[in-house]
């Protein structure tokens, strides 16, 4: 399992020109879902970000955590993190979870959010999104 996680000041999704999902400062979260993947993994996962101390505190020190702040996410599928560019010019994404197992622990990775977080936006699953953001750093950390 591969997180994406980006500290925003604010950030969108929209699928057919509708926004689906927003929030304000919080983490934007891009989700690859890998082939050996478990629930685990995601639990795992989701403590550590939730854990994250990445907010400025009032001396400017990177001290708080997203519940500290009162933050918000929005997560978003993204099985391109499971892209493998070795060999040619073509991505491979034969690592990614299959779409049945993927959507699973994407789903299963919100419902762990919003036991840490009360506000989580999602993006939709296998659609075609544009997310917008702005990057409050700008700061990104990959969770593996």
């Amino acid at each position: 399992m591969k997180a994406v996680i980006q500290r925003v000041s604010r950030a969108s999704v929209l699928v057919e020109d509708e926004t689906i999902g927003s929030i304000d400062n919080g983490f934007l979260v891009l989700l690859g879902v890998g082939e050996e993947d478990t629930k685990e993994d995601v639990d795992r996962i989701v403590k550590k970000m939730a854990g994250l101390r990445i907010f400025a505190d009032s001396e400017g020190k990177t001290n708080l955590s997203l519940k500290d702040v009162n933050g918000s996410l929005l997560v978003i599928s993204q099985f391109t993190l499971y892209a493998d560019c070795r060999k040619g010019n073509r991505p491979s994404f034969v690592h990614a979870a299959k779409p049945e197992m993927a959507e699973a622990l994407y789903e299963y990775f919100v419902e762990v959010c919003r036991s840490y977080v009360p506000k989580v936006e999602t993006g939709s699953f296998g659609a075609h999104m544009r997310v917008e953001l702005v990057n409050d750093g700008p700061f990104t950390v990959l969770l593996e």
